[in-house]
């Protein structure tokens, strides 16, 4: 999804991920949201116009990124959602003083294995505080050696695969985009290996 009058481009994950929060938009009304390295902010976005309370964050060192962020609030009539500036694997003021949360959004952000282990640590930090909270997020799978499950057993977290077809999302187009190599997008939700919850 390319829209030409702002330049801003929608990774097929982030469809992929907006899709998940349609599916699933009755149970969204009043959930407190959370998407980390929002860029477009696609699910945010929907997940804001689905009735969920929603805060976007970006890194604070990418200010392109955080005005993408505030653009697609703007364009979709959300002048009230929040947008923050977070750095993976940095406890900011921001961070530390953030609000309760219910889910966590992060569509491919697992792209860079550099930055896997600072995800995580921000993740485990905000399940920490919030212990009943999830992480949604979509990833487009680039190499057969990629994985996050070593780092997800060090930070004491779980994951659960969702599948694509559970959720209308096993397509060739989807939301009128095409997903080029759409079986390499994967959906997983993360969790507290041992949350009170569960």
């Amino acid at each position: 999804v390319l829209d030409s009058q702002y330049g801003m481009y929608v990774w097929p994950c982030a469809v992929v991920l907006a899709q998940y929060l349609w599916a699933h938009r009755r149970s969204l009304p009043g959930q407190r949201v959370l998407e980390i390295g929002a860029g477009v902010s696609l699910p945010g976005v929907v997940a804001a116009r689905c009735g969920a309370q929603v805060t976007l964050s970006d890194s604070e060192e990418l200010p392109q990124c955080l005005q993408s962020c505030r653009s697609s609030c703007l364009m979709n009539h959300l002048s009230h959602v929040p947008v923050l500036g977070l750095t993976w694997g940095r406890l900011s003021p921001e961070l530390l003083s953030l609000a309760p949360v219910d889910i966590i959004l992060g569509s491919d952000v697992f792209f860079d294995p550099k930055d896997f282990e600072d995800i995580l640590t921000t993740i485990y930090f905000l399940l920490e505080k919030n212990p009943h909270a999830q992480f949604w997020t979509t990833f487009q799978v680039r190499s057969a050696d990629w994985s996050i499950e070593a780092l997800l057993y060090k930070w004491k977290l779980k994951s659960i695969h969702v599948p694509l077809r559970s959720f209308g999302a096993d397509k060739e187009h989807l939301a009128s985009s095409s997903l080029p190599g759409r079986h390499t997008i994967e959906m997983i939700i993360i969790s507290l290996a041992q949350s009170d919850g569960t």
